[in-house]
Parts: structure tokens; C-alpha cells; sequence
């Protein structure tokens, strides 16, 4: 989402300094605006506009219901003031829509059109709604359709570069209202009514440029002041950088200005770009800043995303902080930028006391200007400098960043304490909101290192950074979304490189989301991939990592036998180094595997195999579990006997491991035992010291019963692979809670218990095929 700048919560629900953006800076661009929010003219666009919204379609005088939003279109030339109606049309229109306004800029500061599932997402985003990572565009449309649904939202979608990224995100709720901004009509979006821009009357543009130059010189020579406005063919964005020229020089008037616009203007029929009013109003801006001030401005078409503050441009030019930000607020003030609006980002977490460090805008207008002028005057190499000296900034801040969130560990506190005090963060929610601020051109940098190819090792470590800073302060799950595109990233430049170790890495990564977000084929596909990578990069750890990921997803597509197979080279594999705790783990997966597969000798031999690592690891809890897990299938197997001794000796090994909750849990599966046997009065007392044990084991966050007691056997059936991959299994290590709740039913039939308890209903008892559950 670097492109995109999205704002949620209405008017009518918060005021304006209190509306949140998720993940991005909201934009309330003023392209073509006046200082301080000024608006002016337009008057007859705004009414028209908002009669446009009621006025009957063709679905309506046909008697139907609207099958979608209304949808308003303001096309113009960039520079016309769209984006400025387009804003002021909605701040004037969020009362009437209580759920908020959402926004999000469709064409990048590169003039690509930004793709549409990245747009989608970051609209699910500021809308609050899940967003899966890695899904593609029709899924990630269809959600933002749903999450639309019996909602009154105004999304403002701007600089749309044609229909076809309109239409997918158009809402199927009639009671929403979208407002596009576009240069040129949107076919094929049906029933779109159009509002066409020209340029300001002569009374909104003088209005327009004394706002910037001052009433002064204005007021003194009118007529002067209209051939200024004749120059600039009416144009905001014209107007404005012409008024900040007046501002920056008391001594010229308005006469001087108008002279050199007619000075600028190109022959007829070679107009150009140049040539135009805008291009114009640009020239003499540009060409009149000294040498220092038009070279750190040039080098603003670098930042990406379109948005700068302090640290970016301090980088760019190589000069302190205080220049830089007085260099940004003196543009500004010129109108070559537009100063963000400083907002709380959606999902930070307590404000910060600092206020946050102003963010700037290039308008887009000027953004192709800029660019042009960077590479005329600049050498490729004084500009792939410049580059690199932003992308390290940028990746010393996220590491500053991250490093916030470690403040416990000293030798972190010691990297923080030697940072430049201007890299340093005061507390972790100011470094929260920083990231979460700047994420759109955080993003967008890494895009565009990779993208450019020549900054491989940059980019490497930027995305690394900007990965771990994101985790740290979001958690996995809410960064999965993000996460998914910077390891697509990597990818990129693994296989641009020839780097089979990172190739497998970020496809192991990229394995582990799409399992998560339950696309397991897609996932196996990912793992055999790195498992290929892992080989030829002669990675032990790699491949061993990969070669269990596949039998997960074996696993987790119900394929018992593939995945006893790939576990089993993974054991092998682990055999050979000597990982004794990893063999313990593998262990117990085989013995899961088997359990489904219904081969109890095998899951049995597996299961004491585990054991017996835990055993020489002196991991007693582990034990006590492989011991629990071996009894299941010995119960299974229809050996009751076999069962209610391993299930002793497992209880004795939870006694001595000291774990209250794992003590409960193997009594409640040894109840479970001697309730099957007939002993009833045994199984009881042993359900009665688990109770007793549970009321006095200490609370644990999130779990609500027995099944939270302990953490599962390391690669048993529920546990994560090594480093996180995988899927998880499907069957934690013990069902207590199900057995008890089983064992409470039976208490209140007893005649049917008994029934069930014969020993020759329990001879041959199997557990079902494709899932262990208890009987």
C-alpha cells in the first residue's frame, strides 16, 4: 500500500484532528488550494455535484433499486484544482455519511497506475476489515465489496487512470458514494456523471493568488492581477506557484510577473509541456531558486511515494536536519509542496506526548517536472548516490525502530544509546506511530530498490529491517499482509541475483503465509521450491526446514503417508547431525501422523522414540507428554492395560516436571483410562485431584481449561515446525477437555456407561480414519 493514503472515522463521529488512517497518511490534498485550507470558487461544480448524487438513473425510473454506489467523476488536467473539489466536495458531504471517508490515490508518483489489489487491501485496511495476505485481486475486491456492505462511506478514489481501476472497486451498497478523480471520462463504469474542470473564474483566481502573494500588490493593480490570471489559463496549481514567487519577492510586482509568464511562452504551435500555463508558472519558480535550494528540490522526484520530511531530504542533499526542514517549509510555503496533515495512524497505540515530525507531499502535477529536471541536470551517479544515502537513513531508522522494543536486553540499550540522538526514539508507541505513518513510503522504498536493481544489497537490507520492524510492533498476524509483498520482494532479488539460500528462505516464508491463510496446495508448491533452493545452496538447516514444511502440508491435506514419508527424511537428515531435540520433535510428528493413519505400532514405536529423547534431553514435561500421546494409542490399539501404565508413568513424570496444568491433564486422560477399565471409583479421585490441581495452577492468558496445560510435545500433532514454518498440526496432545466433558455425560447415564465399558465393545476400538478424536 505505498501509494495509497487512506482515512477513515466521519466528521459526524470525531473531529478532524482526531480521525485516524490506517497504516498511511490521510491526504487532504490542496492541490491548487490556497493556504491553510482555503477554498475558493468552484461554487456552481459543488452544487451541481451534489444534485448529481439524488438525481434519478435509469435504474431508478425503471422502478429497481440501484445495484451500486453513485458514482461522481471530476476530470480535469492535473493542476486543474480536481483533487481540491473532490476534497472539499467531501468534507461537505462526511456528515451525511456517519461510517467515515475513505481515500486512496490510484495512479503512483511515477505516473504508473498503482495495481488494484494493492488498493483493495489498503481499503480493507483503513475499513478495519481482515485482510489475507498473498490473496490476489478478485478475492481481496470481493471482501472490500463485503465489507462495504450496509455502511454509508464516501470513498474518494484520485487520479484514477482509467475505468478499469475504477470499476473493480466500486461497493455493491447503493447508500455509499465514491467520487472519482480522473483526467479524462471513465467509459464503461455505468452511470458515472461527470464534472468537467476548467479553469477558475477571474474573481476565485485572484482570490486564489492573494491568498499566497498577499492583498497588497493585488489590490494596487487589479487589471495586472487578471493578465497574471490570463497567463495561467485560470489553472490552481499554476496560480499558486506564481503566488508563492510573489511572496518570496516583496520588491516585484504584480506587472514583473505577468511580463515574464508572457516572457516564458513558447512559440506557437511548440508549446509543449513546458508551454503550458503550468509549465510555465513552473519555470519561473524553478529557475529562480539559487543553485543549493533548485538541486535539493530536484532531488525531492526521488522520495518515495511522492512524500518527504526532514530525515528524507537530509539524505538526499547531505545537509543537516535543520536545513532540510527549513528547506521543506520554504517550498511549501513557494507551493512546490503541500504539508501533510499530522494524524494519529489507525491501529497505533497510546499518542505519543511528542508531536509527530511534519510529512510533505510533491504534488503530482509537478512530480513529472521534477523528475525531468533531476535528470537533465544531474549525473547518474550524483543520483544513485543520492538514493543510497535515503535508503541507509531509512534503514538505520528501522532499526532504531525495532530496537525500541527491545529495551530489555542491555546490549540493545547500549546500540540505542550510540544511535544520533535524532534517530532515537523516546518510547515504543512514538516509534509505532512513526512506522505506521511513514509505512506508504516505506513500502514504496522497498519497491522501488528492488525494482531499480542496482542497490541489490540496499534492498536486501531494507526490506530485512522494515520486515523486523513491523513484526516487532504489529505481531505476525496484523503484519502478514505487508509481510507477504516485502518477502515477494526478496524473492525478486534472490532469484535477479542467483542467491539459492535467500531464494529458499523467502519461499519458506512465503509457504508459511499462504498456510496460514489456508492455501495449503499453494503453499506445498512453495516448500518443494525451497526445498530445491535449500539443496543447491547445500543449506542443512534450509532443507531440513523445508522437507518438514512438505510433510505439513501433507499433513494438513489428510495425506497421511506422504507425510510420514518427508517426516522421516527430516528425522533422517537430523539423525545424521546429532539434534537431539529436533529428533524429539520429528518423533512425535511421526507419531501424530501414524495415529491418524490408524497404524498404531508404528505410531506407538514413534511416540517412545520421542520419549526417550525427551528422556536423555532431561525435558521432563516433553516426556510426560510423549508418554500421554503413547497411551492414546495404546488404547487405541485396544491395550487398556498396556494404557493405564503408561499412563501412571506419565503422570509421575508431570509430577516431577513440576507443571501443575500439565499434572491435570494426564489425570484427566489417566480417569479417562480407568473409567474404560470398570474402575470407576479410581478414575473419579483422579478426576477430583485434576480439578483440585486446576483451581490451584496460576492463570494463564487465553486458555480456559485443562487443554492449556503446558506447552505441546515439540513436533507433536499441534505444534509449529522449527522456526516457525509449517502448518500446525491437526490434534493437540491431549484432549482433556473433551474427556472430561465426556466423562461428566457418563456420570449422568450410568446405565449406558456401563454398557459402552464392556470389554468387547473396547477389543479392536480404532481411532476414525482422517482424524483422532476421542470415543
Amino acid at each position: 500500500m505505498a501509494e495509497q493514503a487512506v482515512e477513515t472515522g466521519g466528521l459526524a463521529a470525531a473531529p478532524p484532528e482526531r480521525r485516524l488512517s490506517a497504516m498511511g497518511t490521510g491526504v487532504r490534498a490542496r492541490q491548487g488550494g490556497a493556504p491553510a485550507g482555503r477554498f475558493v470558487g468552484r461554487g456552481r461544480e459543488l452544487k451541481a455535484l451534489r444534485a448529481d448524487i439524488v438525481r434519478a438513473g435509469l435504474d431508478t425510473l425503471s422502478g429497481r433499486k440501484t445495484p451500486r454506489s453513485r458514482v461522481l467523476l471530476i476530470a480535469g488536467r492535473p493542476g486543474s484544482g480536481r483533487t481540491a473539489l473532490a476534497e472539499e466536495l467531501v468534507r461537505r458531504l462526511a456528515g451525511e455519511y456517519p461510517d467515515g471517508v475513505v481515500r486512496a490515490r490510484l495512479t503512483g508518483v511515477d505516473g504508473e497506475p498503482v495495481p488494484t489489489e494493492r488498493t483493495a487491501r489498503a481499503l480493507l485496511t483503513a475499513l478495519g476489515a481482515p485482510v489475507p495476505a498473498g490473496a490476489g485481486e478478485d478475492e481481496l475486491t470481493e471482501a472490500l465489496r463485503g465489507a462495504l456492505d450496509g455502511r454509508r462511506v464516501v470513498l474518494l478514489y484520485d487520479d484514477a487512470a482509467g475505468a478499469e481501476q475504477v470499476d473493480p472497486l466500486l461497493p455493491d451498497e447503493s447508500a455509499c458514494l465514491v467520487v472519482a478523480v480522473s483526467r479524462g471520462p471513465l467509459t464503461g463504469v455505468p452511470d458515472v456523471r461527470p464534472c468537467t474542470l476548467g479553469g477558475l473564474d477571474v474573481a476565485a483566481a485572484v482570490d486564489l493568488l492573494e491568498g499566497y502573494a498577499g492583498p497588497t500588490r493585488i489590490t494596487c493593480d487589479p487589471v495586472a492581477a487578471a493578465c497574471v490570471v490570463e497567463e495561467c489559463g485560470g489553472q490552481p496549481a499554476a496560480l499558486v506557484l506564481v503566488g508563492g514567487w510573489l511572496a518570496a519577492r516583496p520588491k516585484m510586482s504584480v506587472v514583473d510577473v505577468a511580463k515574464r509568464l508572457r516572457e516564458l511562452a513558447p512559440a506557437e504551435g511548440h508549446e509543449g509541456v513546458g508551454g503550458r500555463p503550468l509549465g510555465r508558472a513552473f519555470r519561473l519558480a524553478y529557475e529562480s531558486l539559487p543553485q543549493t535550494p533548485a538541486r535539493l528540490l530536484r532531488l525531492l522526484a526521488l522520495a518515495p511515494a511522492g512524500l518527504v520530511d526532514a530525515h528524507t531530504t537530509s539524505a538526499l542533499a547531505g545537509c543537516s536536519l535543520s536545513a532540510a526542514q527549513a528547506a521543506l517549509e520554504e517550498f511549501t510555503a513557494q507551493g512546490f509542496l503541500r504539508a501533510e496533515p499530522a494524524e494519529v495512524p489507525a491501529g497505533a497505540g497510546t499518542r505519543s506526548c511528542e508531536p509527530p515530525a511534519p510529512q510533505y507531499r510533491v504534488p503530482g502535477c509537478l512530480a513529472p517536472m521534477l523528475r525531468a529536471a533531476l535528470y537533465e541536470r544531474e549525473r547518474p551517479a550524483e543520483v544513485e548516490l543520492a538514493r543510497a544515502r535515503m535508503l541507509e537513513r531509512t534503514v538505520r531508522q528501522l532499526h532504531s525502530c525495532r530496537a525500541i522494543t527491545e529495551t530489555g536486553d542491555l546490549a540493545t540499550r547500549k546500540r540505542i544509546a550510540e544511535l544520533p540522538r535524532p534517530l532515537r526514539f523516546p518510547t515504543r508507541e512514538a516509534a509505532e506511530e512513526w512506522l505506521l505513518a511513514r509505512l506508504p513510503s516505506l513500502l514504496a522504498a522497498a519497491r522501488l530498490a528492488v525494482e531499480d536493481g542496482r542497490l541489490d544489497t540496499l534492498a536486501r537490507r531494507l526490506v530485512s529491517a522494515l520486515t523486523r520492524a513491523l513484526t516487532a510492533h504489529l505481531g505476525a498476524e496484523r503484519a502478514a499482509p505487508e509481510l507477504y509483498g516485502l518477502h515477494q520482494l526478496v524473492l525478486d532479488v534472490a532469484q535477479r541475483c542467483e542467491m539459492p539460500l535467500e531464494k529458499g528462505a523467502a519461499l519458506l516464508n512465503l509457504g508459511d503465509l499462504d498456510a496460514r491463510a489456508g492455501r495449503t496446495t499453494e503453499a506445498l508448491d512453495r516448500y518443494r521450491e525451497a526445498l530445491r533452493a535449500a539443496r543447491e545452496s547445500g543449506d542443512p538447516y534450509a532443507t531440513s526446514r523445508s522437507l518438514e514444511s512438505i510433510a505439513a502440508a501433507h499433513q494438513e491435506l489428510g495425506d497421511w503417508q506422504r507425510a510420514a514419508d518427508w517426516y522421516r527424511r527430516g528425522l533422517e537428515l537430523r539423525l545424521t547431525r546429532g539434534e537431539l531435540a529436533d529428533e524429539a520433535r520429528l518423533y512425535g510428528r511421526l507419531g501424530a501422523v501414524y495415529t491418524y493413519a490408524g497404524e498404531w505400532g508404528d505410531a506407538l514405536r514413534s511416540w517412545r522414540a520421542a520419549a526417550a529423547a525427551c528422556r536423555r534431553l532431561r525435558d521432563q514435561p516433553g516426556h510426560a507428554r510423549a508418554l500421554s500421546e503413547a497411551a492414546r494409542v495404546q488404547e487405541y490399539a485396544g491395550r487398556p492395560q498396556e494404557a493405564l501404565r503408561t499412563c501412571l508413568e506419565a503422570v509421575e513424570c508431570a509430577r516431577q516436571a513440576g507443571d501443575i496444568r500439565l499434572q491435570a491433564a494426564v489425570r484427566l486422560r489417566l480417569a479417562d483410562t480407568l473409567e474404560r477399565l470398570g474402575d470407576r471409583p479410581a478414575a473419579d479421585l483422579h478426576r477430583a485431584e485434576a480439578e483440585r490441581l486446576l483451581e490451584a495452577a496460576p492463570a494463564v492468558s487465553g486458555a480456559a481449561g485443562p487443554e492449556a496445560a503446558g506447552d505441546p510435545l515439540p513436533g507433536a500433532a499441534g505444534a509449529p515446525i522449527a522456526g516457525g514454518g509449517g502448518i500446525a498440526g491437526l490434534a493437540g496432545t491431549t484432549d482433556s477437555k473433551a474427556a472430561r466433558k465426556r466423562s461428566r455425560n457418563r456420570s449422568q447415564d450410568g446405565a449406558q456407561d456401563r454398557a459402552q465399558d464392556r470389554p468387547e465393545d473396547r477389543q479392536g476400538q480404532q481411532a476414525p480414519k482422517g482424524g483422532l478424536r476421542n470415543q
